[in-house]
């Protein structure tokens, strides 16, 4: 069975609400004692399937490692030992605060839906959030993007986390979870509290996912601000993303993260470059050329090519905020004058910022920097994988 380009570019009505995730939460810490506090609505807490107690409003409960188990403390009461905590919501929709005490933690977290306690190595305490995939996305989406910006914006980044979700569930399966709250996966530092705007995103594209050219769940990578142009994907990673072109973008050069300066001492440049990749210092053509490099649209390497110095490189071991710049000598300084801040691959978020202010769609921001892709509802892109394999589609 073939698919035609216009039997999938619809918004389908089919929805993922209620389909639940696992997401590893606070993995930056290796927590020891853990507080759960009352936030909105009341909880009941299981302890190896048994209930134990309840969470009513005003209270907390204190969840400490204890050898292989987990100590569970209310009002100072002991209430038991256990290798498993299910804490469940008692109506659909609550919220919880948590706080790591051991090792303590600034700030608290707000999170909703359940929650699984397990005893993790010799010390800690592995915290998962069973949350539906809307509230989820609602948390990433503000952890990622803030707060103030257009529904439009708001709309492609919850295409991009959700298609990144349903595309990584295997990613921390061995840990006992499909995702964390880490940049490697997607940021998830609180449930969404300040935007009422990404709720009515989310809800708006319900179901919606990004599929390249061979219906499989496209690769939605993004990043601050391109500076003017996107970046290749082998630029930086080596392999080609087919729907990753490089592309012209004017919607971002006005924004404060376009243009950057950096300035580095001459002899630490050439001592890298030489150390490094053998740069050929006494060669009369490229000797010259070591603090001399115009870079008027994105390359992948410094200089030539055939002298192998990927600016990748360059950009990770000085701390750069992008690979696009070019740079001059001044005195005993290298002056580097650069473009953007990210990889550069896929999505410019300050650019798809001001699309939307511009009144271009969801849609036409992601195709734009993305090249052949469609979009199709979940469900509906599964129910065709069953019956089609749809390993090549023809646009």
């Amino acid at each position: 069975m073939r698919l035609t380009v216009l039997s999938i570019l619809l918004f389908l009505t089919c929805s993922v609400k209620g389909q639940e995730l696992s997401i590893g939460v606070m993995r930056d810490y290796t927590i020891d004692v853990l507080e759960i506090d009352y936030h909105d609505g009341n909880y009941a807490i299981y302890g190896d399937s048994t209930l134990v107690t309840n969470l009513w409003k005003d209270q907390k409960i204190l969840f400490k490692r204890s050898g292989q188990k987990i100590k569970v403390v209310k009002s100072d009461k002991t209430i038991g030992f256990y290798s498993r905590i299910e804490i469940q919501e008692m109506k659909s929709g609550n919220a919880l605060r948590i706080q790591c005490l051991s090792p303590v933690s600034k700030k608290s977290r707000k999170y909703r839906n359940d929650f699984i306690l397990i005893p993790e190595g010799d010390k800690g305490i592995q915290v998962v959030n069973q949350v539906e995939m809307s509230n989820y996305l609602g948390g990433v989406i503000e952890s990622e993007g803030g707060g103030g910006k257009h529904i439009e914006y708001y709309k492609v980044q919850a295409i991009l986390s959700r298609t990144y979700a349903l595309g990584h569930l295997q990613k921390h399966r061995k840990e006992g979870f499909q995702l964390c709250d880490r940049v490697h996966c997607q940021a998830y530092h609180n449930m969404l509290i300040h935007t009422a705007t990404i709720k009515d995103a989310v809800q708006a594209t319900r179901g919606v996912v990004m599929l390249d050219r061979h219906l499989k769940l496209a690769q939605g990578y993004f990043f601050a601000n391109c500076g003017g142009q996107t970046s290749e994907a082998d630029f930086v990673w080596n392999t080609a993303v087919p729907h990753c072109k490089s592309v012209v973008d004017p919607f971002c050069t006005d924004s404060w993260q376009a243009d950057w300066t950096k300035r580095i001492d001459a002899n630490e440049w050439k001592n890298y470059l030489v150390e490094q990749f053998a740069y050929p210092v006494n060669d009369s053509i490229y000797g010259p050329l070591i603090y001399y490099f115009k870079q008027p649209a994105r390359h992948a390497f410094y200089v030539y090519p055939q002298l192998g110095i990927p600016l990748r490189d360059l950009r990770m071991h000085f701390r750069l905020k992008s690979t696009w710049f070019s740079i001059h000598k001044e005195g005993n300084e290298v002056v580097l004058t650069g473009k953007g801040f990210g990889h550069g691959v896929g999505l410019c978020q300050e650019g798809a910022m001001g699309m939307a202010r511009k009144n271009y769609t969801a849609q036409q921001i992601l195709n734009f920097y993305f090249t052949d892709v469609l979009l199709m509802n979940y469900f509906d892109w599964t129910f065709y994988r069953q019956n089609d394999p749809m390993e090549e589609v023809d646009l």
